[in-house]
């Protein structure tokens, strides 16, 4: 089972919620290129609307949409790259079901690692699957719970996620409730801010600023958010279970001006940098980033080493994320076209290149091997996260063990291989040193010590166990 990240957005009482929703998405674009979409409530009508498409924000909405076909004061989005599922239509989200009277949407980001017990035992009782989502396993536990139990949505929803496991921030849109919640161990981000007399939710807190709203808190923990007609109101739907927020959000993937997990990106970023700095100091004429994400890192290092900063890899910023390309000739190509060096700055030069983190290895080969095309004399990397050497179950797209390249070679291999002079990785401890509440960040992917285990499939046993259960 492949991995789930996406970026959320949900408004709740703004009659320009469709709108909203859609610079919402745009400024969490880089969560997710593949497809996005749009479901409003409209209450006049009693009826849900929606448009989802493949591709961008911009290329997936129109004015027509927003204006007319996306009536409603309620609104969820998504925005998606291909993880859990193929990449296709019928996988974008928010997914819509209708139960009864009751119309239904869900907007997922992250992963269910117990997926494929969920899946067995739900289609042994009868259940058909229109996708290849695991967030449609979360769909027919609710609706499973409201037939059988006769619980209303809120309760049946706290009920379907205490059966699954992993990482899951949610947003749901259930006729004219709006409803946000986050897994036990708070894996991904979810934040909640106010907008006038509009209440906000937002994987990131740069799409509140996009809409000038007021950033209140993030979800916690366990947490379920409720807004409906008769107001605001939060329970804990299961007890928080620690905390497991995912570092690799901090380390690469979101923005530098939002804010995740109660810190600030940016500081957090140059913040690394300048413990790579203190660890492992280099000769070299310069620092240099690979851009964006080694952008910040990079400052960090330089100030605390007193190298010289130079942007010497320009980026055509027409090109998406290569990280977030669904497969890896897409992801090669995009890298030749994204970055380009100054011929002037690199010829005879010693250079240190700060990155964010090397996971294949296969887009630092072609980026260095411009350098020394280029005649750099020397060049060095560090970088800014602990070696990868563990596959993430709970949102991050790394490969399997067999792919992480530190998973199969030491640092010094890895140098070889990538071609440059010397190598360095960030510490696990100098990277608990950049961010606040050290003990609260899951650091599987560096050490294999998962905090939710993962099922990677149901074994001979489990599927008997499942046989006889009653349907």
């Amino acid at each position: 089972m492949k991995r789930e990240f996406c970026g959320l957005f949900g408004i709740y009482n703004n009659p320009e919620a469709a709108h909203m929703t859609y610079l919402g998405l745009y400024a969490q674009q880089h969560r997710g290129q593949e497809s996005a979409g749009i479901v409003t409530w409209d209450a006049g009508k009693q009826f849900i609307r929606e448009q989802k498409g493949m591709g961008l924000v911009a290329d997936v909405f129109n004015e027509r949409h927003l204006q007319k076909e996306l009536k409603g004061d309620i609104a969820v989005g998504h925005v998606r790259y291909s993880t859990t599922g193929a990449s296709l239509i019928r996988n974008a989200q928010p997914f819509l079901v209708s139960f009864g009277d009751l119309q239904l949407a869900i907007a997922h980001n992250g992963n269910l690692s117990n997926s494929a017990v969920l899946r067995a035992e739900l289609e042994h009782a009868g259940t058909i699957f229109q996708t290849t989502m695991d967030t449609e396993i979360i769909v027919h536990l609710i609706a499973r719970h409201m037939s059988k139990d006769g619980m209303e949505i809120e309760d049946a929803v706290a009920a379907a996620c205490r059966r699954v496991e992993g990482a899951f921030s949610l947003l749901i849109l259930a006729n004219d409730k709006l409803i946000a919640l986050k897994d036990p161990n708070g894996f991904r981000p979810l934040a909640f801010g106010r907008m006038g007399e509009s209440y906000v939710f937002a994987s990131e807190t740069c799409a509140f600023d996009l809409l000038e709203a007021e950033f209140l808190r993030p979800v916690e923990p366990g947490e379920m958010v409720i807004i409906d007609r008769e107001g605001l109101r939060s329970k804990r739907y299961c007890e928080p279970n620690g905390r497991s927020h995912c570092i690799f959000e901090l380390i690469y993937f979101a923005r530098p001006d939002s804010d995740v997990f109660g810190q600030n990106v940016y500081q957090c970023r140059k913040a690394m940098g300048a413990a790579l700095a203190r660890e492992c100091p280099v000769d070299a004429d310069f620092v240099m980033p690979f851009p964006d994400s080694g952008n910040y890192a990079s400052v960090g290092y330089a100030q605390e080493s007193g190298l010289p900063l130079e942007l010497c890899m320009i980026r055509n910023h027409y090109v998406g994320r290569t990280f977030i390309k669904p497969s890896q000739g897409e992801r090669d190509f995009s890298t030749n076209m994204k970055l380009n060096p100054v011929r002037s700055m690199v010829e005879g030069k010693s250079i240190l290149v700060v990155e964010d983190s090397i996971v294949r290895g296969t887009t630092i080969r072609t980026r260095i091997k411009k350098l020394r095309d280029l005649g750099a004399r020397e060049i060095h990397m560090r970088v800014s996260c602990p070696p990868i050497k563990y596959g993430c179950y709970y949102g991050i797209d790394f490969p399997t063990r067999s792919q992480l390249i530190a998973a199969q070679h030491s640092v010094d291999e890895i140098a070889k291989m990538i071609g440059i002079d010397s190598l360095h990785y960030l510490s696990i401890e100098g990277l608990l040193s950049s961010v606040q509440n050290p003990g609260d960040f899951c650091l599987a992917c560096f050490d294999g010590k998962y905090p939710v285990a993962p099922c990677l499939g149901v074994d001979k046993e489990c599927l008997e166990q499942i046989k006889g259960m009653k349907p």
